[in-house]
């Protein structure tokens, strides 16, 4: 009992009081997500709930905090705007007939992650690059900064000529905007300077309180939580508990044409949710110096989304300011996790009052540290000192991530690293010759043979005027791929169609079954025979890593 009470908190105190401190800087980013979305902040809220419940408790990292995401949002806004079209265009038409299409699609999102948990394509994530993870942080600070510059502004109703209300924004000005600063100064301020007073107390918490209570003692006209969500279209925050989803079943149409409209969105949000989630995971081993299980996450965010689809909530994954405030704080078991989900609700049900009175300064105060905490200051330093192309490969996703999204350019980094990795690996292929004393010329190969290195790896041979016996010798080398493959399979036909003997030596067992398969004559030319010592320990070495 003691082992599993451990697992799932070492400090009782820390991951309530960080908990506590998560779920109040959760619910202004989630509302935000909601009016991206075009959907109710109370559907974003009861999917932060759910998801961020069922992660904690069976997810494969202790202390990440799962929610209502933005990179997911801004998925669903084209779903819920052709869904609301599809339904008006029925027989009988239903109108929020979105809001029905992205339950489903949250639902097959959730199946879609939990069989990539299944297959284990979470282990994928360490095919990351470092320098893809510090432009994914770069670029996702510089995100999280400018949404809370926006958070300046104040959305006017506007009667358009059509006689539809739009919402304009407009940035605060005067009086009110000197005051919104300094209020996050003061949140700021608070931050900084408690842990050097004492660590004891949270200080994100502490500074959201004390800067609450300014604004109410002193009776200042500010933008709250509450204000906020009314601007957006919003009633406030009175919720219920999330209840099974009836309706869903009753107005989705069952059928073919259904799951062909989802599919796309509900794999976008699945693979998009699986980054971030991982992504954020490995911040958290980095920051906690710990690891987790990449695949079981994967499998707890499919559980937590399809579960959230069901009680007509959103779909969600890992937030990573919201995980950097928590282990800030101090959070670092489930227990966390867990009490943000269950602090969250709580406020939602029985205090909606008190949080509507939290003014947005110090939400964006808290907000303002966290980006600070999490942009990697240090890339600056290592810029000048790393090779160009990972400097490049920093910079670039950093951009990437801004101007676009984060899976966008966390593929992007991976594939220039990758195409990067194969031209340097490519230029590496080299071939020692020597004649030995019966006349024949031996290519010791040494790099790796593969698609990137087969053109210079056909530079080295010269059947016309080499001996009439030639060696090919591959102890230093390895053929990696089918590229490899053909390309020494085209060697080995020119010399034999100039009449020359030809002897492969140091094969691997894979490399000598592929090679025989189209041409099984070679068995013949393949050196097989142990006699040779320097063989016959690379052939233990292969099959030990077989």
């Amino acid at each position: 009992m003691a082992k599993i009470f451990n697992n799932f908190t070492k400090s009782p105190k820390n991951d309530i009081l960080a908990g506590i401190t998560v779920s109040l800087a959760m619910i202004p980013e989630v509302v935000a997500f909601a009016f991206v979305a075009g959907i109710d902040p109370l559907v974003a809220l009861s999917g932060a709930f759910i998801i961020g419940l069922i992660t904690a408790l069976f997810g494969g990292r202790p202390g990440l905090i799962s929610g209502a995401a933005g990179a997911v949002a801004v998925i669903f806004v084209d779903l819920i705007i052709k869904g609301h079209e599809k339904g008006m265009a029925f027989e009988n038409p239903v109108e929020n007939m979105g809001f029905y299409y992205l339950f489903a699609t949250v639902i097959l999102m959730g199946v879609i992650q939990i069989g990539a948990g299944i297959f284990k394509i979470g282990k994928f994530v360490r095919l990351i690059p470092h320098p893809v993870m510090m432009g994914f942080v770069n670029g996702l600070a510089v995100v999280i900064f400018i949404a809370q510059i926006k958070m300046f502004s104040h959305k006017n109703p506007v009667v358009g000529e059509d006689g539809v209300t739009r919402y304009v924004s407009t940035y605060m000005q005067g009086t009110e905007l000197w005051t919104m600063i300094a209020l996050v100064l003061l949140t700021m301020g608070i931050i900084w300077l408690l842990p050097k007073l004492t660590k004891k107390i949270p200080a994100a918490l502490t500074a959201i309180i004390v800067t609450t209570a300014v604004v109410v003692i002193s009776g200042m006209e500010v933008s709250t939580v509450g204000s906020y969500i009314i601007e957006g279209g919003g009633t406030g925050l009175k919720g219920e508990l999330p209840t099974f989803n009836t309706d869903l079943w009753s107005n989705l149409p069952i059928n073919f044409k259904t799951f062909q409209f989802i599919l796309p969105y509900a794999f976008l949000a699945a693979a998009v949710g699986l980054i971030e989630s991982l992504m954020t995971m490995n911040l958290v081993d980095e920051l906690t110096e710990t690891r987790g299980s990449g695949n079981r996450e994967c499998v707890a965010q499919g559980a937590g989304n399809i579960v959230s689809g069901l009680f007509g909530g959103t779909g969600g994954c890992g937030m990573i300011g919201q995980t950097v405030i928590n282990i800030n704080a101090g959070g670092r078991g489930r227990l966390s996790g867990v009490m943000m989900a269950i602090t969250l609700l709580t406020f939602l049900l029985f205090t909606d009052k008190l949080i509507e009175q939290v003014p947005i300064a110090a939400l964006i105060g808290v907000m303002f540290m966290m980006v600070i905490d999490t942009f990697a200051w240090s890339s600056f330093r290592i810029l000048n000192k790393i090779p160009k192309s990972d400097a490049a490969v920093l910079i670039t996703v950093s951009v990437v991530t801004v101007i676009f999204d984060l899976a966008i350019a966390v593929f992007v980094g991976v594939i220039i690293s990758a195409l990067v990795f194969a031209w340097e690996s490519a230029k590496r292929i080299r071939a020692r010759k020597r004649i030995e004393d019966d006349g024949t010329k031996v290519y010791e190969i040494w790099g790796p043979l593969f698609f990137g290195s087969v053109t210079d790896f056909n530079k080295k041979f010269d059947p016309k005027n080499d001996p009439q016996k030639i060696k090919i010798d591959f102890i230093e080398s390895r053929v990696q791929d089918h590229s490899g493959i053909e390309a020494l399979r085209e060697v080995v036909n020119k010399y034999q169609a100039q009449g020359k003997e030809v002897k492969l030596t140091h094969l691997s067992p894979e490399c000598r079954q592929l090679l025989m398969r189209r041409n099984p004559e070679f068995d013949t030319i393949i050196e097989s025979s142990v006699e040779d010592p320097r063989y016959h320990i690379a052939t233990d070495l292969l099959d030990a890593e077989v």
